[in-house]
């Protein structure tokens, strides 16, 4: 298996911030009595099928379907979920084998073979939607069928990472018959997924909430502590947090407001809640499009950059509760740096005068900025006011805002439609391969190409070609330098992980994987106090 450095296993660790007095003996067995465990997010799919996804849609995903490998709880290197076991198969990371479970079977009783595998993941490849999860599989050339229950992936270069994607959830291992070979699915809102992952979509409501309850074909590592979890959808973070108060919810995950935060750490024990908090790789960054008559001049972005001020924003915005972030590789990572920080230093009006000034820019740079207003929690409208606040008081900027739902804010990106555009990442595995590579080529997953033909045809391949991830360092920071230099993706901040429960509920802690998706399967109630 894909050896990883040993430092990356400390982004594993979850402290736990319990607000609550006194322990019991508790019990991994399941609970019934109360129904099934509610968790609220703000975090609501964009959709059901698995070749239209490379957004947050994939924690639905891990609980409903499977991949050939996947992250036990507490681990950072992908182990064996559908697959019996995977690897290598020679020397050069250009050939990975794997033999699936015996007798798999999807969530409807029909069977999973390796035909179902090699289908699954040719069909992202066919469908190649912009924007979507085929520009992970760039270092694949085929797959080949061995037998009913082993097949071997031929890759056109060599890439250590390649178990890291297979262990995406974009590699949904989904119903050939039930899914079109090179259409996604039109019923994709209807609920009936096909799956086989530890939990069945028993019935979905778009934007709403999601019901799941026990698979009992699911053959893989996970060991269900509970029957069934419900998901509910929320639009805001208040509203959220008062359903958790009000004992309408059990559990959330993902979105909660940093005023929240903070509340819940200083007297979440008053009404009976726990807050656990983690570690996190999650970031928040600016795109510029290169096709706006603005945004494609360096020295535009490059004078953003001088007068961003990451500080105020972490501070005044999220109360602290996340971190400047000065390179798009996060802090914790084998990697990182701090070129933005190295290259601009604090915040300086002046500096970027004289940036524009050099450029021939005289006038104020109009500007719009975009991002959407339903996907990242409810401090993204202020962030951007202040991101506005900031550019406009610079005397150098003249800005408008403009905000869409996600839905029709990922398509708007995916056209080419914003000149300035906010996104966040949630990493698909902790590497820092995955902060650099989503992001450049013609082909990325932002919409917009960035040919950067030097991380992606000589870094990045010479990187994949080592198994060590702590050996590749001068190649993650030369990427990044480059990243720097060219301004177009601005890095703001690196969040961290908040679970917020009931004082009844356990797992929080195990149920958070290294992507910082949900294993819903390990959240429980406490039999006994």
């Amino acid at each position: 298996m894909f050896n990883r450095n040993r430092c990356l296993r400390q982004l594993a660790a979850v402290t736990s911030i319990t607000l609550v007095a006194g322990c019991g003996v508790l019990s991994s067995a399941s609970s019934d009595d109360k129904g099934p465990i509610v968790v609220g997010t703000t975090s609501a799919p964009s959709t059901l099928d698995p070749a239209a996804s490379w957004d947050g849609s994939w924690e639905l995903f891990r609980n409903i379907y499977q991949t050939l490998l996947s992250y036990p709880s507490g681990a950072t290197t992908p182990e064996p979920d559908a697959a019996q076991s995977c690897g290598f198969a020679d020397a050069s990371n250009l050939v990975y084998r794997c033999k699936l479970r015996a007798d798999m079977k999807f969530s409807d009783g029909d069977t999973l073979d390796a035909q179902a595998v090699k289908y699954s993941i040719d069909r992202i490849k066919s469908i190649n939607l912009p924007g979507g999860p085929a520009g992970l599989l760039g270092s694949l050339d085929r797959i080949q069928v061995l037998n009913a229950r082993e097949l071997a992936f031929h890759l056109n270069k060599s890439d250590a990472t390649f178990p890291f994607v297979l262990a995406t959830p974009a590699m949904s291992i989904v119903d050939p018959d039930d899914y079109p070979a090179h259409s996604l699915r039109k019923d994709g809102k209807d609920g009936k997924v096909f799956g086989s992952g530890p939990y069945s979509l028993r019935s979905y409501e778009d934007g709403k909430q999601a019901e799941l309850v026990r698979n009992d074909h699911y053959k893989g590592f996970a060991e269900l502590k509970n029957d069934a979890v419900t998901i509910r959808y929320f639009q805001d973070s208040g509203q959220m947090v008062d359903a958790l108060k009000d004992k309408k919810i059990d559990v959330t995950f993902r979105g909660l407001a940093s005023k929240d935060i903070v509340s819940l750490r200083n007297k979440g024990a008053d009404n009976g809640l726990q807050l656990v908090e983690g570690a996190g790789m999650e970031i928040s960054y600016l795109v510029f499009n290169p096709k706006d008559p603005w945004a494609k001049k360096l020295a535009v972005r490059k004078a953003i950059a001088q007068v961003i001020d990451r500080a105020a924003i972490a501070h005044k915005v999220y109360k602290d509760t996340v971190d400047p972030l000065y390179s798009m590789v996060p802090a914790g990572l084998t990697g990182h740096t701090t070129g933005f920080f190295d290259d601009y230093g604090d915040p300086s009006p002046s500096k970027a005068r004289q940036i524009l000034s050099e450029a021939g820019i005289s006038e104020r740079v109009p500007l719009t900025l975009w991002y959407t207003t339903d996907r990242y929690g409810s401090e993204t409208a202020p962030e951007f006011q202040e991101i506005k606040r900031q550019l406009e008081d610079s005397g150098l900027f003249r800005v408008s805002l403009n905000g869409r739902p996600w839905k029709t804010y990922e398509e708007g990106y995916r056209k080419g439609e914003y000149p300035v555009f906010g996104r966040g990442w949630f990493p698909d595995f902790p590497d820092a391969e995955n902060f650099i590579a989503p992001f450049v080529g013609r082909q990325n997953a932002l919409g917009t190409p960035y040919p950067a033909p030097r991380i992606t045809d000589t870094l990045l391949p010479a990187s994949r070609r080592e198994s060590d991830r702590g050996a590749v360092v001068k190649e993650f920071e030369a990427a990044q330098q480059i990243l720097v230099d060219d301004a177009r993706l601005l890095p703001l901040w690196q969040g961290k992980q908040f679970v917020a429960a009931s004082e009844e509920i356990s797992g929080g802690e195990q149920a958070l994987d290294p992507s910082t998706i949900m294993m819903m399967w390990e959240l429980h109630r406490k039999t006994s106090w």
